[in-house]
């Protein structure tokens, strides 16, 4: 063995502290073009660098941070392409979650129930980017009805794309306050077993969104 060889990162630490940088992003704590600094992720995270370096690369492949010369790993901002594949994984899975789901267990429509619950107090009290994350989970929540960890796990790279875009909005109080209501319309329908009223609501908030977050998109980058 070589003297001072770095010991190789184990995966469960590496999948704890891309978790921990992939909530960050989410939570609107780490936005694009934030530099991601190894020494300050270190003394956060107690992680060695090598198992930094690997939790980054892991990053880097779910397309949420880049690796900018001169800079290092920086987070990234978000392409129109990038977008309607965004839309496509979307539909494929909250939709499906709806019309799979079955009776969901208790737990998981608990969490659905909760994310929509702490969007709206969100909103009632202007805290625009809690707002935005409330959304989010609510939606990640109904995925969450499909109750399978590896779904799960690959959508939180979804929402935190999608966080990256509410980023970089001029004014996200004005784009997110539509957006609630349907939320509730949608988790009403649900519940009340009006599965298919609840599909068609569902489907038609993601074409809506999606147009509207294309054009956050393309303002953004017709702007740099």
């Amino acid at each position: 063995m070589v003297a001072n060889s770095p010991t190789p990162a184990s995966d469960a630490v590496v999948d704890r502290v891309a978790a921990a940088l992939r909530s960050r992003i989410v939570a609107g704590e780490l936005k694009p073009g934030t530099r991601i600094v190894e020494q300050a992720l270190a003394r956060d995270t107690g992680a060695s660098r090598n198992t930094l370096r690997e939790a980054l690369r892991l990053l880097r492949t779910e397309r949420l941070i880049e690796h900018v010369r001169h800079k290092g790993a920086v987070v990234r901002f978000v392409k129109p392409a990038e977008v309607i594949d965004i839309y496509k994984v979307r539909r494929a899975l909250e939709i499906r979650a709806l019309q799979e789901s079955g009776v969901a267990a208790g737990d998981r429509l608990r969490q659905v129930r909760e994310a929509i619950e702490q969007s709206e107090a969100a909103l009632r009290e202007g805290r625009w980017q809690d707002v935005g994350t409330g959304s989010l989970r609510f939606h990640q929540a109904l995925v969450g009805l499909l109750d399978c960890q590896l779904l799960d796990e690959f959508f939180e790279s979804t929402v935190a794309q999608m966080r990256l875009i509410f980023a970089v909005m001029a004014d996200e109080g004005a784009f997110q306050s539509p957006w609630i209501p349907r939320d509730r319309a949608i988790h009403d329908a649900f519940v009340a077993g009006r599965r298919d009223e609840a599909i068609d609501r569902l489907r038609l908030y993601l074409d809506d969104s999606e147009r509207a977050t294309l054009d956050v998109v393309h303002a953004h980058h017709a702007s740099d």
